[in-house]
């Protein structure tokens, strides 16, 4: 076992884990932050979608020993209360249905618009179709996106 300090949501923890753990059970097992999710395990959904510095990530691709002192924004930490551009945009346009990959749809989104503010849809279209929804709400994903954009 290796010990690793790691900031997440702008706190610092210490967990001690082999080097090769996945991020996304560092954060899911021993931090309690449960809103990352595990799917697929090869990086082919984007369920588990963190920030690091923040730029979207498959945390379940991503051993904790390559993290080093980045800063890591789970979906807990995108916003305290939930009312983040993305995040009102989802509930406004009332995209969840199962909900399961919700988390990693809204972190991939909101990195998307950090870097593209203003982008057309063939080009959100692009940026969130490496994040699979299982039941297929692409439409609403696409319309809460948009309007994240318009409203941020």
């Amino acid at each position: 076992m290796a010990s690793f300090n790691l900031k997440v949501n702008g706190k610092s923890f210490q967990v001690e884990v082999e080097d090769d753990t996945p991020l996304l059970w560092v954060l899911r097992d021993h931090l309690g932050l449960v809103g990352t999710k595990f799917s697929c395990g090869i990086a082919q959904c984007g369920a588990c979608t963190v920030h690091i510095n923040g730029n979207p990530t498959f945390s379940c691709v991503t051993p904790v020993s390559s993290v080093g002192n980045s800063e890591v924004t789970t979906i807990e930490g995108l916003s305290e209360n939930g009312d983040h551009p993305v995040q009102q945009a989802w509930k406004e346009v009332d995209v969840a249905q199962c909900g399961y990959c919700q988390g990693g749809q809204i972190m991939q989104a909101a990195a998307f618009l950090e870097q593209n503010p203003n982008p057309s849809m063939e080009e959100i279209d692009n940026a969130m179709n490496r994040n699979i929804c299982r039941c297929g709400t692409y439409h609403k994903i696409r319309e809460a996106v948009a309007l994240a954009a318009k409203n941020k």
